[in-house]
């Protein structure tokens, strides 16, 4: 491959828009983005147990649309030979610190040979964050009624069993959603004249596995495929509990993040109206093997569709739901707010030495 390789590097759990913002930012600084995601058995001994797995980890990145190679059970520390061996150039990585177990910082090493760069790092959303969001069960993060377009200011270590440690990478949940962010993330050309559009609908709360198996198969009907995506309270409604966790904005980039989904309805309406169909010239309307609630007026939202002989149940054969996944991690909740506790307190204390040597070099 001809042309600058970037390299990356991370664990890349409950894969979200923060991550693939940052990937996004890497590629733009070069031509070729290599990426190299950590094990288990890695991430377990220097952060606490992963959400995923390694290979539903490697799947997750190998699908988001700005990466160009995925390189398996890459070294937690990043080291001259990994780029070397992967004829990179220099690695990218987020304005915040990573660290190993016993509080090194993962690049040094890189730093120190002039062969790293920075993205910036995508306020207002972490691994951490969001799993904090599952463990409190609140549902403060929604954008709803008069609070819709207001920002979400909590702070991740609020929803874990210790309040005493603020971390300013993990800590501080400000993200602010601009038609920016959403035109960096979209593909920015509609469907060509001879295209088969494909319209599937949904909540795609929490994007994992499960919905990318799912919209892949989705996208195989046809050659453009265009995601509707429910508002919080809809969402709520059939849902229930405190979902969606992730709110219209964060479930916005997220989709849009990779590649085998080419446009997204922001607020799709619930039932698939004709008016629908026919402004996007729609062939194909798509759900999955789920039970379908009826709309408030009782009626089947997709009876238009099947009236219309474009309804197309799809089997995805992975059965992960979000509901599946949110339990997967209150079933380890001791873990991983001991996780988020150790994470924030060892960000918080890097923080403080990086001040006080500013504090010295003045």
């Amino acid at each position: 491959m001809s042309g600058t390789r970037v390299w990356c590097d991370g664990c890349y759990d409950m894969v979200h828009f923060g991550h693939a913002n940052s990937l996004r930012q890497a590629k733009a600084m070069g031509d070729y983005l290599v990426v190299g995601v950590h094990t288990d058995e890695e991430i377990t001994c220097h952060k606490g147990p992963p959400v995923f797995s390694e290979e539903e980890r490697y799947r997750m990145v190998r699908a988001i649309k700005w990466v160009d190679e995925v390189v398996e059970a890459a070294p937690y520390v990043t080291t001259l030979e990994t780029l070397d061996r992967h004829k990179s150039e220099f690695c990218v990585h987020g304005d915040d610190i990573t660290m190993t177990a016993d509080g090194t910082d993962t690049y040094h090493i890189v730093k120190s040979a002039g062969r790293y760069k920075e993205c910036q790092r995508t306020q207002g959303v972490s691994t951490t964050n969001l799993v904090g969001r599952m463990l409190l069960l609140s549902m403060d993060h929604m954008q709803r009624g008069d609070q819709e377009y207001q920002v979400d200011k909590d702070r991740s270590s609020d929803m874990s069993s210790d309040s005493t440690t603020h971390s300013p990478w993990t800590g501080v949940s400000q993200f602010l959603p601009t038609t920016q962010k959403i035109l960096q993330f979209s593909n920015k050309e509609g469907p060509k004249k001879n295209d088969k559009i494909v319209y599937v609908a949904g909540a795609f709360d929490l994007f994992h596995i499960g919905h990318l198996d799912f919209l892949e198969k989705c996208r195989e009907l046809g050659t453009y495929l265009i995601v509707g995506l429910h508002t919080d309270p809809v969402v709520n409604r059939y849902k229930g509990s405190n979902f969606p966790i992730m709110n219209i904005h964060e479930r916005t980039l997220s989709a849009l993040a990779y590649r085998c989904v080419d446009e997204v309805v922001i607020g799709a309406p619930y039932s698939v109206t004709l008016e629908m169909i026919n402004h996007f010239n729609v062939s194909v309307v798509c759900h999955g093997k789920t039970d379908v609630m009826p709309d408030v007026d009782g009626k089947d939202p997709y009876a238009i569709p099947k009236k219309e002989g474009k309804f197309v149940a799809v089997e995805s054969g992975n059965s992960l739901t979000t509901e599946m996944l949110v339990q997967r991690i209150l079933s380890r909740r001791l873990d991983y707010e001991e996780r988020n506790t150790k994470k924030e307190a060892k960000e918080m204390a890097a923080y403080q030495a990086f001040v006080k040597s500013r504090e010295n070099q003045e």
